[in-house]
């Protein structure tokens, strides 16, 4: 049996997107309110959701930093409040500050874009608060990671690129349980590199420890079905999510809980 943050993960696992933010490349100001994120979140608990990955700060491509002390006003009431009626919540945040004041309030995991690389003090904060975190693979900053796409092997160099993080984490103290990868599928990637890297999770499920991926609305799966509003590429990011468990991924963060809850239980029962 597989564990992680509490989950039995031998079933797949749903996080549900939560952006309290103006400016997300999908649904930027639809939820920039606590009362209008907090219905949101209690509708994808409603409809499935395991975890609610809750961000104040856009990381698309191109995203300007947000300040900590504003990004920490965007989400606390919203993680308070859920937290209060049993929400299991991510924090996805760069920010030791943000991370230490989340985990305080409620959340229980940190999603971390920057594997623990932006903030000095991120990986002891989440080392001494025992908690579950996700460490993606991504290069330079969302301001700067559409010019560092150049690879040979993306499988393989992600892979390797990321176990250094992982060594990271650990001489931090954090433990190797407490540990999930996400591949950073959009993060300093082309559209067929995210492609590639999808078609070769496997260098990244070798190192042993469960996989996080979100491909919901992305860009490439506009490009691949010919969708440029991200809000109507609900299709190929079911699409996308179930190709990533068939190559390993164990949790799944996405923008549309219900159907994607419906089309894993669907897919569960046929594989």
């Amino acid at each position: 049996m597989i564990r992680w943050a509490g989950f039995d993960l031998s079933a797949p696992r749903v996080m549900g997107i939560l952006n309290v933010t103006p400016d997300s490349f999908s649904d930027g100001g639809r939820r920039a309110t606590a009362e209008t994120a907090v219905a949101a979140g209690r509708a994808m608990l409603n409809a499935g959701a395991d975890i609610l990955d809750i961000g104040g700060e856009s990381t698309r491509p191109g995203a300007e930093p947000v300040a900590p002390d504003a990004e920490r006003a965007r989400i606390l009431p919203v993680i308070q409040a859920l937290a209060e009626v049993g929400a299991v919540i991510s924090v996805d945040t760069r920010n030791a500050t943000t991370m230490a004041a989340a985990l305080a309030t409620g959340a229980r995991i940190v999603n971390d874009v920057s594997a623990l690389a932006h903030d000095g003090d991120a990986a002891r904060v989440v080392a001494e608060h025992g908690a579950p975190v996700v460490l993606m693979h991504m290069r330079g900053t969302p301001a700067t990671m559409q010019y560092l796409a150049d690879y040979e092997d993306v499988g393989a160099e992600v892979a390797a690129e990321i176990s250094h993080r992982i060594v990271a984490a650990e001489i931090a103290g954090i433990s190797r349980a407490a540990i999930a990868l996400d591949p950073g599928i959009g993060f300093a990637k082309t559209g067929q590199q995210n492609i590639a890297l999808l078609r070769s999770l496997s260098p990244l499920a070798d190192l042993g420890f469960p996989l996080v991926v979100g491909v919901s609305r992305k860009g490439f799966i506009g490009t691949l079905s010919n969708e440029p509003v991200a809000a109507r590429r609900l299709g190929g990011s079911i699409a996308g999510a179930l190709f990533a468990l068939t190559q390993g991924a164990r949790v799944l963060r996405v923008h549309d809980v219900a159907e994607t809850v419906q089309a894993v239980r669907v897919w569960q029962a046929l594989a």
